[in-house]
């Protein structure tokens, strides 16, 4: 059994540094702002050879409205899926009335839960915690998340000893195919994320930039693995002032390279503009597989569905190997059908072909059309054999490669495409030339140069280095 671990409390008390230092990564957002972490955030952490989760929750005040109130309904849900509790408080602030209404909400729950005082950096011990033994918690811990004091020793009186835990396996941190969610800010990107899930997993909320940090959900379908990265929604440069969206940027983008496939969220009431466009262009760069959604499609007329339909196979000619799904993640129409998708985009990227074969459908694309004439010779390709998956890399064997047409380079990715039926996923190709070692010394000789070495070959190779033969003198008599 694998322990799980909340961490609760009033927003800026250091919730997000406790869980990078648990985890040992930067995965959750830290900065001096209030309410940053909006979603629950799961991550895994070790302690020796024990293995535990951790999950960052959304800043709880008691008074919660609005979208606080939906963050601190998720952090609820942390607790109930927790196994140990730390309520973290400040220990620079002092109690407050928000402390003692989380504490009474907590002992009403039953859970295993402990104090946690932090920011005790530099201050006396007995004194930072004076004011908290009032909240009745039996285990009080005092940490400096920050400088990563005190929680190894807290690590080692809360986890179970290695006796007490099942042999397990360390899975993936990530496990099975990655679909990672992307799209403008309030297109719907939650909806589709809580749809496909079948459950309310992350914030959805009326109102653009709720979702301000990647979120990373492992789960299972019908006996397969997946994890959902659900990530900010990204606008444009000159509409980005926020520190913390810029954080958030960061993290969609990261979150696009982590991914096997990406699905590309547009709204449907607003057509298709210039930055998804530009995020196609960033998915398209890292070689993921792409799948287009077009979301709230349910209640438009059908004139209004025809323009969108045009706009989108006029505009992304270019993705004819992408597949198009016109969904509704409100009413869940037409979600379903993406996995179909995604399972085939993801065997594309992650195929595996054998250099036989790939050599095969060269000669054979050579054969139907063969590569141009460059200065009266004609450009060679001997061999391909794949370089890479995800995306799949094919590189082809040759002379006068860096001479071959952007033209019949497509005319090859069309080519390879068709025959392997490679779907969502796009193909890189490298082209090697074999080199000629002499080529640049033949290349630096003068023409005067040239016409002596034709005449030296005409007269057997002799040249002004031959040794001559040497003539005996005659000795006087």
């Amino acid at each position: 059994m694998t322990p799980v671990i909340a961490l609760v409390g009033r927003p800026n008390v250091g919730k997000s540094t406790l869980f990078n230092q648990m985890t040992r990564t930067r995965d959750a957002l830290v900065a001096d702002v209030p309410g940053l972490t909006r979603d629950r955030k799961y991550g895994e952490g070790h302690y020796d050879d024990r293995r535990f989760i951790v999950i960052d929750t959304g800043g709880l005040t008691g008074n919660e409205q609005g979208l606080d109130a939906e963050m601190a309904r998720h952090s609820m849900q942390a607790v109930e899926e927790a196994d140990i509790v730390l309520f973290l408080v400040d220990g620079r602030a002092g109690l407050t009335g928000g402390d003692e209404l989380i504490a009474q909400h907590l002992r009403r729950t039953g859970k295993n839960a402990h104090l946690v005082v932090n920011k005790t950096d530099g201050m006396d011990p007995d004194v930072a915690a004076s004011d908290f033994y009032s909240l009745g918690f039996e285990s009080v811990f005092l940490t400096s998340a920050s400088h990563n004091r005190g929680i190894r020793s807290m690590l080692e009186l809360l986890m179970p000893s290695p006796e007490e835990l099942e042999d397990q396996d360390r899975a993936d941190r990530y496990p099975g195919i990655r679909i990672g969610i992307v799209g403008r800010p309030n297109v719907g990107k939650s909806t589709l994320v809580n749809r496909m899930l079948g459950e309310e997993r992350v914030i959805v909320y009326d109102m653009p930039g709720t979702t301000r940090d990647s979120v990373y959900i492992p789960y299972e379908r019908q006996g397969e693995q997946y994890t959902l990265i659900d990530t900010a929604g990204v606008r444009r440069r000159k509409n980005v002032s926020e520190t913390v969206e810029k954080f958030s940027i960061i993290k969609t983008l990261k979150a696009i390279e982590d991914a096997h496939v990406v699905i590309l969220v547009i709204d449907a009431r607003t057509g298709l503009v210039d930055q998804d466009l530009h995020l196609i262009g960033f998915v398209l760069d890292a070689g993921r597989s792409l799948v287009v959604t077009v979301n709230k499609w349910d209640g438009m007329d059908p004139e209004e569905k025809a323009k969108v339909k045009e706009q989108v196979k006029r505009r992304l000619d270019f993705l004819d190997y992408a597949d198009k799904h016109y969904i509704s993640a409100l009413h869940g129409s037409g979600v379903g059908v993406l996995y179909d998708s995604i399972t085939s985009c993801y065997e594309s990227a992650m195929a595996k072909w054998p250099t036989n074969r790939l050599t095969m459908i060269l000669e054979d694309a050579i054969s139907q059309h063969q590569p141009p004439l460059v200065h009266g010779r004609r450009i060679k390709l001997r061999y391909a054999h794949q370089g890479g998956s995800n995306p799949p890399v094919i590189v082809v064997h040759g002379n006068q490669t860096a001479a071959l047409p952007g033209a019949y380079k497509r005319y090859l990715e069309n080519t390879f495409r068709r025959v392997l039926a490679v779907k969502g996923a796009p193909i890189r190709f490298e082209f090697k030339s074999s080199e000629n070692p002499f080529a640049d010394r033949v290349n630096r000789m003068t023409p005067r140069q040239k016409v002596k070495k034709d005449q030296d070959a005409k007269e057997g190779g002799r040249s002004k280095h031959t040794k001559r033969p040497r003539m005996k003198s005659k000795k006087p008599s």
